[in-house]
């Protein structure tokens, strides 16, 4: 059963994603930069982390 709940999650997720793109593609577009914004900002994060633990966990 909850193979066919994951499939139907990511079928519903697909109609969506199509939807959104035909019929707002600027959005769209906005919505896709947003998500590579959030990830690019939390590899900065990480990178910013892993510095402050190789450099001694300094202030």
């Amino acid at each position: 059963m909850a193979v066919n709940s994951k499939k139907i999650a990511v079928y519903a997720l697909v109609v969506f994603a199509l939807y959104v793109i035909i019929t707002d593609p600027a959005k769209a577009a906005d919505y896709v930069q947003i998500g590579f914004e959030g990830i690019s900002n939390a590899a900065q994060a990480i990178g910013d982390f892993m510095t402050w633990v190789a450099d001694g966990a300094k202030n």
